[in-house]
This record gives structure tokens, sequence and C-alpha cells, in this order.
């Protein structure tokens, strides 16, 4: 299957999540950027408000797109050991992880102009991306969300490798994944449109979608 576009890829995934429609218990957690816009069609589709969980890959520093780890939000850090044994060193983590927060935080000001995460306890939250391949970034994000306490987390992906999407289904109470090509190579090669999504965007999606849901 290939997508048209991120938002393509959300109302594809809103089918999978017909369920949840009109549930005042969900919440929809988008990873940005590109996960927003996939988010934002699921909450439009779905009736239900849309947020964003912040988190930031650690990028090896010899190859920055391949993921080391992430940082969240909220200071959760998960490593990817598979990574880290091709000569990754401490300093660079802890310098790499200062530089991280410090774009989280201008984030939290720029998306929700400086407040926390909307309240997630007792939630179902449905947390989505535009896809994952090491799964890092979305990992810390799982590893957030498993220190509150939650009524169900449902990951929702358009795409993922085999074996990251088997790794995520045992971290979720529910998992959908609408490709788990065995020849994956990147996210953007199953998207006709894989432009890069801006902050302007991210706040534009919010804003929609906080009026939406209170105009319901």
């Amino acid at each position: 299957m290939m997508f048209l576009d991120r938002s393509d890829a959300g109302i594809k995934l809103s089918e999978k999540l017909k369920a949840y429609k009109d549930n005042k218990e969900v919440l929809i957690l988008a990873l940005p950027r590109g996960g927003v816009a996939t988010g934002y069609e699921i909450a439009r589709i779905l009736n239900a408000p849309l947020d964003v969980l912040i988190v930031r890959k650690i990028g090896h520093p010899m190859q920055p797109e391949l993921a080391v780890g992430a940082v969240s939000e909220t200071g959760t850090v998960v490593l990817n050991p598979r990574v880290l044994s091709f000569g990754v060193s401490e300093d660079y983590i802890k310098d790499e992880t200062s530089i991280q927060k410090e774009e989280i935080s201008r984030r939290i000001e720029l998306y929700r102009k400086g407040k926390g995460i909307s309240e997630i306890q007792g939630k179902i939250i449905i947390l989505v991306d535009d896809g994952v391949a090491t799964g890092a970034t979305i990992k810390a994000a799982i590893s957030t969300l498993n220190k509150e306490k939650l009524k169900k987390l449902v990951i929702a992906l358009p795409v993922a490798p085999p074996d990251t999407a088997d790794e995520l289904k045992g971290m979720a109470d529910e998992f959908i994944c609408l490709e788990t090509p065995y020849d994956f190579r990147a996210v953007g090669n199953y998207y006709y449109d894989f432009t890069q999504v801006t902050d302007q965007e991210v706040v534009r999606y919010l804003k929609i979608a906080e009026e939406f849901y209170e105009k319901k």
C-alpha cells in the first residue's frame, strides 16, 4: 500500500479505529511533526481531541537519520542498544540529550504556549506517527506513557518494518499498522508526498482540531 500523503494515511487508519468514535475517554496523541498531519485526520474522523507528545530523536554522530535513542518532553530517555554498539560515546549521548531537551522546550512553547501535555490519566490514548523505522522515538513516547495510569494504549501507524512492528505490538494494549513490508527501507518510500511538515503547520493542525472539537 502506498499513501498519497500523511492525511491519506490518517484517513485509512481511521477505518481501523471506528470503535473509538465519539468516545469521550479517547485522546489522540501525535508525534510531531509528521505524525500531527496523520493524527489530525484521525481526531477529526473519530471526533476526539488532539494533542502532541513531543519526543526528539538522538541521531548517530556519523549517520544522523539513524536513531541512537530518543528523549521525551517528560525527560524519559530510551536508547537503542543495537545502534549504541556502533561506537557512540556516553559524552555524545549526554550532549545530544541536552540539545534535544532545549529543542523540546522550544516546541512546547510554540505548540502549546508553554503548557504541559493534556490530562492523560484514565484515558484511552491513541498514539500516532506517520510511520517508524527503528522505533526509537515512539518507544520513548511509550515509556513516557507507561508511567501514567492509562485506561488503554493504542498505537496506530501507517507503516513499520516487521521486526519493529512485532516489538511495538508487545508494548501496547492494541497495535494497528497498515503496512509491514519485509523489504522496508524508509518511511518516506511508502508515500507519494512526504514533504516535511513545518512547525507552523503543526500549530495550525492543533488549532483547527481544538476549534473543531469544542464546537461538537
